[in-house]
C-alpha cells in the first residue's frame, strides 16, 4: 500500500500500518556508526539475526545510500534516525524510510513527517514532552534518555495517558527487554546492547548476530496480544 506525500514522495506504508507492524515486531535495530562498510555489515548481521525493523542514523556517513539499499530488500521495513531538519525528512523518505526518529520534540518535523506520509517518533523524556509530541501528531514517541525509573516510568506515564505509544531506546540489553515490554511500551529499541562499539571495531559481525537472536528471544517470550490494544481515544 503507498501513500503520495508532499513533493510527489511516496510511501509504500501509512503510518499507522507502522504503528501495527512495530507492536508486531516489538523491537528495533538502530545503527549509529562513523564508518560506513562497518555500517552495512553491521546491519546485515542484525538482519540475518531476525530483525526486521530497522533504523540507520542520518549521522552514520552514506546513511541515505544505506536505507535505499535496506529498503530494497523485501520484507524489511526502514527508518531513518536523527532527524532534525525538514530537509533531513525528505530526502531520507526519498531513499526509502517509512518512519523518521528524533532525538527532541520538533513540530516542524513532526508535520513534515505527516505531510510525506510517514510515520514520526519524536524523542521524549518527561510526560508532558510526550503529551506534546503527541498532540503535535506523532504516533509514536521515542522514550530518551532512558529515565532513572526505567521501565517503571513507562508504566507509570500510562496510567493516566494509555494513548501513549511509547519506544525506549535508551538502556534497553536483552536482560531488561522484557521488562519494557511488560510495563506497556509498544516497541524497544535496541542501540549499543545490540552493536557494541567494541565488537564493531573488531568487526565481529557473528557477535552481532548472536546478540540480535538474544535480544529478539527476550521480547517474544512476553506474553500480549497480537493486535494492538485499542483505548477510549482508538487504537492505543
Amino acid at each position: 500500500m503507498t501513500a503520495r506525500g508532499r513533493g510527489g514522495i511516496v510511501a509504500s506504508m501509512t503510518p499507522d500500518q507502522v504503528v501495527a507492524l512495530l507492536w508486531e515486531a516489538r523491537a528495533t535495530a538502530i545503527l549509529r556508526t562513523d564508518d560506513q562498510r562497518v555500517a552495512a555489515s553491521a546491519m546485515d548481521a542484525a538482519v540475518r539475526g531476525g530483525f526486521r525493523v530497522v533504523e540507520v542514523t542520518l549521522t552514520t556517513p552514506g546513511a541515505l545510500e544505506l536505507i535505499r539499499e535496506l529498503a530494497s530488500r523485501p520484507g524489511l521495513v526502514v527508518g531513518a534516525g536523527t532527524v532534525l531538519e525538514i530537509a533531513q525528512a525528505r530526502a531520507a523518505v526519498l531513499a526509502g524510510a517509512r518512519f523518521l526518529v528524533s532525538p527532541v520534540v520538533d513540530p516542524a518535523v513532526i508535520a513534515e513527517a505527516r505531510a510525506l506520509g510517514v510515520a514520526s517518533l519524536p524523542g521524549v523524556h518527561t510526560p508532558t514532552e510526550a503529551l506534546t509530541a503527541h498532540r503535535a501528531g506523532a504516533p509514536l514517541v521515542k522514550l530518551f534518555p532512558a529515565p532513572a525509573g526505567g521501565p517503571a516510568w513507562v508504566r507509570s506515564c500510562l496510567g493516566p495517558m494509555p494513548f501513549l505509544r511509547i519506544v525506549p531506546t535508551n538502556g534497553v540489553d536483552a536482560t531488561n527487554a522484557a521488562a519494557w515490554l511488560e510495563a506497556g511500551a509498544w516497541a524497544v529499541g535496541c542501540v549499543a546492547a545490540l552493536f557494541d562499539p567494541g565488537e564493531l571495531r573488531e568487526r565481529r559481525f557473528e557477535r552481532v548476530e548472536a546478540r540480535a537472536r538474544a535480544l529478539l528471544a527476550s521480547v517474544a517470550a512476553v506474553p500480549r496480544p497480537a493486535t494492538p490494544p485499542v483505548s477510549a481515544g482508538g487504537v492505543r
